[in-house]
């Protein structure tokens, strides 16, 4: 099968096509021939020798984890999926999956039946995003109807779902994002959106319960004049992230740093 590897890290001038032989699913696994694999931050950071490349080791690898596809073959013990299959994941992550290939293999349990309706390419795009989106919210979180929740970078790929999923867990929901952007939102069902370019959010936003920081830098010190005093401050890491957090500290708000590459 063809593969998309690396010989050595560094820019996307490192990344060429190779061969590999077609993987053969083990006992619980199956093998999802890829109609599509996600690009995602922890791809070319991983490729440049960040990431998760200490996980995987030196040259040769090859990146990717969000695939949707086909089942294509199953391994022994596998009753959720058939061949033919509509499927999508994030296989095998933080360990390598090797999405970027024609074949991937891993154990049934790390994909999902796509929903129908869902082309390959929007399904691809989902997991990492998605999960994170719903492991700030849900997990992390717990949001609950009536409450309110600010998400910056809300038209971006995180942030447009966690939209969705606060709103869908009844929350009032404000998001920042270019005005170009705010059809979209409007259409996703938020409630407020607030043009970071024209605007100072901590100056029009009403105090919330919950800001999930997509950003970093002073926007997240800055959210903490927005939050109520028991509110919660998600942040994913960035350099700024750590001030953050002791800012947070300091005022007594509760504020949690997700590692997400």
């Amino acid at each position: 099968m063809r593969v998309i590897t690396q010989l050595a890290t560094g820019g996307p001038e490192v990344l060429e096509l190779g061969e590999a032989e077609i993987p053969d699913p083990l006992p619980t696994e199956i093998r999802v021939r890829v109609g599509a694999a996600g690009v995602n931050p922890v791809d070319w950071k991983t490729r440049a020798g960040g990431g998760v490349a200490a996980v995987l080791g030196p040259p040769p690898f090859t990146v990717g984890w969000d695939v949707a596809g086909t089942v294509d073959a199953v391994g022994r013990g596998v009753t959720r999926f058939a061949v033919g299959d509509a499927v999508f994941g994030m296989p095998w992550f933080p360990r390598q999956a090797g999405a970027y290939a024609e074949f991937v293999t891993a154990p049934s349990r790390h994909f999902a039946h796509r929903p129908a309706g869902q082309s390959e390419v929007e399904a691809a795009g989902l997991s990492l995003a998605g999960l994170t989106a719903w492991q700030c919210l849900v997990d992390i979180a717990a949001v609950q109807p009536g409450q309110r929740v600010l998400v910056h970078a809300a038209g971006g790929g995180v942030g447009h779902l966690a939209v969705q999923i606060a709103k869908a867990r009844g929350a009032y929901v404000v998001g920042t994002a270019s005005a170009s952007k705010h059809n979209l939102l409007h259409d996703l069902g938020i409630d407020e959106a607030v043009d970071y370019r024209t605007e100072e959010f901590e100056k029009v936003v009403e105090p919330v319960d919950l800001v999930l920081d997509l950003i970093g830098g002073d926007v997240a010190t800055r959210s903490l004049d927005v939050l109520h005093p028991e509110g919660r401050l998600i942040c994913l890491p960035s350099a700024a992230a750590a001030d953050a957090l002791a800012a947070a500290a300091e005022r007594g708000l509760r504020a949690t740093a997700m590692l997400c590459e």
